[in-house]
Formats: structure tokens, sequence, C-alpha cells
């Protein structure tokens, strides 16, 4: 049984940090594509960011970049997400997710994903 179990998430105040991490099961984890992805209330899911099964190559949405970094340790079957100068608009339940997805445009499509964890809440106060 696949699982993914988001940690780190809480209540931190504009221009914070948070690192989350994502603690997989059940899977070959070094094989899958892992992803972020987080929705605020009222609000769509929206992408993150993601991280290629060697860990060679990240990709992010452009509201995180240069703030937030993913990586990802294969012998800890583990992926973390470094967010750094949080705005209150990065509040939301943030997702990771686990998925065959190779290409650049797939990678930041939700439907490409075949796992997820039940997501950590990250509020940030302004």
């Amino acid at each position: 049984q696949v699982q993914l179990v988001e940690s780190g998430g809480g209540l931190v105040q504009a221009g914070g940090s948070l690192r989350l991490s994502c603690a997989a099961s059940g899977l070959t984890f070094s094989t899958y594509t892992m992803g972020w992805f987080r929705q605020a209330p009222g609000k769509e899911r929206e992408f993150v960011t993601a991280i290629s099964w060697s860990g060679g190559s990240t990709h992010y949405a452009d509201s995180v970049k240069g703030r937030f970094t993913i990586s990802r340790d294969n012998a800890k079957n583990t992926v973390y997400l470094e967010m750094n100068s949080l705005k209150p608009e990065d509040t939301a339940v943030y997702h990771c997710a686990a998925g065959y997805a190779r290409s650049s445009l797939r990678i930041r499509q939700g439907d490409a994903y075949n796992y997820w964890g039940q997501g950590t809440q990250v509020t940030v106060s302004s």
C-alpha cells in the first residue's frame, strides 16, 4: 500500500521559512517523479514544484521560483520543500505527489501523478 505522509507545516509570519517533508512508503521511490501542489480555500489546486527521479531536474511555478527549493533523498524515501521569504498568498494545504511524468509540461499537471498525500497546512500571516 502506497503512503505519502507530509509534515512540517504550520503558522509562520510573512518573510519566514518552513521546511516540508514527504515520507513515502510502499513504492519504489527512486523511480518516481515527486511533486508538490497546493490548494488554498476556494481556489483550484496548483502546481508548486517537482523533481525528477534522480534529483537532477527540478521545475518551479513562477510564483515560487527563487524562494522555494525542492530536494529529495532516495535513501530515505523522502522529498523536501524548503520555503523561504513566505508570503500570505502562499497560505494553502500542501500536498506531495508521486508519478511517472517526465516532460516539463506533464510534470506540472496533477493528473500525471498516481499517488497523493493528505496534505499539510501552511499558514502565512501578514
